[in-house]
């Protein structure tokens, strides 16, 4: 009788205590690339895995169909607009920043980050007792002041904008990126590599008290240089973006070994059963990639800019194997990363996510919900809602389009001639988040 109370206590012990939580974001990567995706060139065991040991979402969306924005919702739990980042922090070229009513060109990039007025998911959670890493790349500022261990974040290994050599560790105009927090770091490997093991070592030093990770990939996003291959020719402007199917692949490949290392230590360190380990990708994929069976790519509003994979394993809390059709967004995460670990959001603050677990762990069917995406620049403008089934996307402002995605996932069907009621309704949904999101951002403006 005693051997059995002394089991109970440390189950509930088990069950009591706060989650570590890691994050594996991917950047670039297609929606069909995975194995447990329909992939079948491309050989991802590991992070198959946490599909077949936990939760495959079929219908989860990145906040953003490029970097930035979709990291800041993640940071912030909030849609990005409401920070006034609506595009991705680029290099060396015209940035565009909201400015009252207007997008207006600005040049100095080292001038953006994440505002310092929000308030960052590691802030929070280094209030309720979390060690807190993030390795890899950053792309939410420049300036010490936008550095991760300002932010929120114990450690930070990694590079600070879009892209960098992955053996060279150099921007294209030859500028060295990698930093160990504030300060450069010289050191010598593939990039993909670097992170991988800075990843594991954060596990074996932090296993004794709650942590989170965050390992946000610069693969498979360019330039397309392959693991192992230290002759690589240093990146340039020009080749930028040269590449092939099994250069990605390989790229691809060297992320699933990452996430095996940190299977195998959560294991080492008996910390399997008690961590939440989720994979994604910050956007839909580019040149390389395999987006099937969704129609077009990163840097657009059709699917495949913005739907993209999303793998949860949790074995103490989530059900195992399960696929799920709820539809579910990048800023989710934060909320659920959160609510698993008890950290509190500030008044004035309010998440426009929401915590998944309690719909993950429930027989219900999936709870319709309605999300929003935008891209207002002068090279391109888009804008779209999912409420439901339904996709209402108008691109370039030229055209408007409805999709049922239920029966028509590659959107090659406009219905909108059909259903104009629907059509409307979603205009009109899209008018008053814009223009709800638009105020909150001059509000922060203002101030």
């Amino acid at each position: 009788m005693r051997l059995l109370l002394i089991l109970v206590a440390l189950c509930s012990s088990l069950q009591a205590a706060p989650p570590n939580i890691i994050f594996v974001l991917a950047d670039d990567l297609g929606y069909g690339d995975l194995g447990c995706m329909g992939g079948t060139d491309i050989a991802t065991p590991n992070i198959d895995r946490l599909a077949a040991e936990g939760v495959k979402f079929t219908d989860f969306y990145a906040n953003a169909p490029v970097c930035t924005p979709t990291r800041t919702g993640f940071m912030t739990g909030r849609w990005q607009q409401r920070c006034g980042i609506e595009f991705a922090f680029g290099y060396q070229v015209e940035q565009f920043r909201r400015v009252n009513d207007e997008w207006v060109a600005e040049k100095d990039f080292h001038g953006l980050g994440l505002p310092l007025t929000e308030i960052t998911l590691a802030q929070k959670l280094k209030t309720v007792g979390y060690a807190t890493g993030v390795f890899g790349k950053w792309h939410l500022g420049f300036k010490d002041e936008f550095n991760p261990v300002n932010r929120g974040f114990d450690e930070y290994f990694g590079e600070l904008l879009g892209h960098c050599d992955y053996y060279q560790h150099a921007y294209y105009d030859g500028t060295y990126a990698l930093r160990e927090g504030l300060k450069p770091v010289k050191l010598e490997g593939y990039f993909t590599d670097l992170i991988n093991n800075r990843a594991a070592k954060f596990i074996r030093d932090h296993a004794k008290q709650p942590f989170f990770l965050y390992v946000p990939h610069l693969a498979v996003h360019a330039p397309f240089q392959p693991p192992d291959a230290p002759q690589t020719p240093r990146v340039t402007k020009k080749s930028m973006h040269h590449g092939s199917r099994l250069i990605y692949k390989a790229m691809v490949e060297r992320i699933d070994k990452g996430v095996g290392m940190i299977l195998a230590e959560l294991e080492r360190s008996g910390l399997a059963e008690n961590t939440l380990v989720v994979f994604s990708s910050d956007n839909g994929g580019e040149r390389y990639s395999r987006n099937t069976p969704l129609f077009h790519h990163k840097a657009t509003l059709w699917e495949g800019g913005i739907r993209v994979p999303c793998l949860m394993r949790w074995p103490a809390k989530l059900p195992k194997g399960k696929t799920t059709s709820q539809m579910a967004i990048t800023m989710d995460l934060h909320a659920t990363f959160a609510a698993a670990a008890g950290a509190k959001t500030p008044p004035g603050k309010l998440l426009d996510g929401i915590d998944l677990v309690p719909l993950l762990t429930s027989d219900a069917k999936p709870v319709d919900r309605t999300f929003f995406w935008r891209i207002d620049r002068s090279n391109r403008k888009q804008k779209a809602i999912r409420h439901g089934k339904w996709k209402y996307i108008n691109d370039g402002n030229t055209m408007d389009l409805l999709f049922d995605l239920e029966a028509d996932i590659g959107e090659r069907t406009n219905l909108g001639y059909q259903h104009p009621e629907i059509v409307e309704d979603l205009q009109e949904r899209l008018k008053a988040w814009e223009a709800e999101i638009d105020a909150t951002e001059r509000e922060i403006l203002v101030k």
